[in-house]
């Protein structure tokens, strides 16, 4: 310590950690939920959970998430009478960005039309809008190019989500596309 100075003065303050909720769904993208999860622990000062849906599950390991992993399950789980805490009501007010990666054609949709029949759907529906949310299609092509999409995906963008655009590569089906 420099003379003159009281104790704490010279410590850093702690600094709050951002919090980031991921949402991942039933896409085959959802193989990468592992990589994305290791990737953004690498940014300093970032927290993470994520929330799942049942049908993102086939895609990855539970074990290969070294964070907070929520399901439906836990949902229901947590509450037990009127004063307990509401799961997805308590991860909006954690998180201060949520990615949805990948976002598939059945959540788009329902997230689209306001259905919340799941934990995930139910947060975005809770969802602080001055908050950013980023979502990231991932879809077969054909599914891609149907017109419904355009419109969903333009739907989301209207409630002020950001679009992560699509990328063109090879799909696990062979093709070729976004």
């Amino acid at each position: 310590l420099e003379p003159g100075i009281p104790a704490g003065k010279n410590s850093p303050t702690p600094q709050k950690k951002f919090h980031v909720l991921v949402g991942v769904t039933g896409s085959v993208a959802a193989l990468k939920l592992p990589l994305l999860i290791v990737e953004l622990l690498k940014i300093p000062g970032l927290e993470v959970k994520v929330v799942t849906t049942e049908r993102a599950k086939h895609f990855y390991k539970a074990q290969e998430i070294p964070v907070t992993l929520y399901g439906d399950e836990d949902e229901w789980q947590l509450w037990k009478g009127r004063l307990d805490p509401v799961l997805h009501i308590e991860l909006r007010r954690w998180a201060d960005l949520m990615v949805v990666a990948p976002l598939d054609a059945n959540t788009l949709a329902k997230v689209a039309n306001g259905i919340c029949d799941n934990l995930l759907t139910c947060v975005i529906r809770a969802w602080d809008l001055s908050k950013p949310l980023l979502f990231c299609p991932a879809m077969n092509t054909a599914m891609w190019e149907h017109p419904i999409t355009a419109r969903q995906v333009e739907q989301l963008k209207g409630f002020g989500y950001v679009e992560i655009p699509c990328v063109v590569k090879k799909l696990v089906c062979g093709d070729e596309g976004q």
